[in-house]
């Protein structure tokens, strides 16, 4: 049986001695939200049978560190999200799903989602995104749609920890110091919603702990509002 000459086996040690090709970096996995969100579609979406709002833009949260909740006053956490208050929120140009911007360095993205418990679950949301838990602002942003003018409309909000939440521009109702999600915590006065477009945006800041939120729109008689739309442009 014939041998393999010098050269070859000396050009088959080269071969086992040489480094592997190179392989591309395997991508990143995406984020996965579930079983506390799904994608929102392009349809226009319902209240639940309750009245609360699942569908949210909410934009991963922004890191403000704070080693308690108690200094959550009404001074602090409106000098708070005015200072973290990120742009295209005026109500006019409202972000897109997936749309980024850069807040004090830091690329943050906006996500379409909906909620599959009543209350979003917002821990659970910088958790999949792979963000801080603990101190940070989270911004939400929603437009409501009103099949007609609803005067007595009032904004019920529950939150953990403080937040305070705005209705076509103007501020509708707040919430402070150290709390958990209560449903329906706060109430505010009769607002009202106008026929047609109306954007809901809120804002939520914690410290350690859970944190979430939950809205519904109810009457003068404290019953949910259900014959909205709830889309996000």
């Amino acid at each position: 049986m014939a041998r393999p000459s010098y050269l070859a086996a000396a050009a088959a040690a080269l071969l086992n001695l040489a480094p592997p090709p190179a392989q591309a970096a395997p991508a990143a996995p995406a984020a996965s939200f579930a079983p506390w969100f799904t994608a929102a579609t392009a349809q226009s979406a319902s209240p639940d049978e309750d009245g609360f709002i699942r569908r949210w833009m909410l934009l991963e949260p922004i890191a403000r560190p704070n080693r308690t909740n108690q200094l959550f006053t009404s001074v602090y956490v409106r000098k708070a999200f005015a200072e973290d208050r990120p742009s295209g929120l005026d109500g006019a140009t409202l972000p897109r799903d997936g749309q980024t911007l850069v807040h004090k360095g830091t690329t943050l993205a906006w996500h379409a989602l909906d909620a599959t418990p009543w209350d979003v679950k917002l821990f659970n949301f910088a958790a999949a995104t792979g963000r801080p838990t603990y101190g940070v602002i989270f911004w939400a942003t929603t437009v409501v749609e009103a099949p007609r003018a609803i005067p007595g409309a009032r904004l019920a909000i529950g939150s953990n920890a403080a937040s305070m939440w705005w209705l076509n521009g103007a501020e509708a109702a707040a919430l402070y110091g150290d709390r958990r999600m209560v449903m329906d915590d706060v109430v505010s006065p009769a607002i009202g919603l106008r026929k047609g477009r109306n954007v809901l945006t809120g804002a939520v800041i914690n410290g350690p702990g859970l944190s979430d939120f939950a809205v519904r729109f109810v009457d003068d008689a404290g019953q949910p509002i259900r014959d909205l739309k709830v889309v996000l442009r």
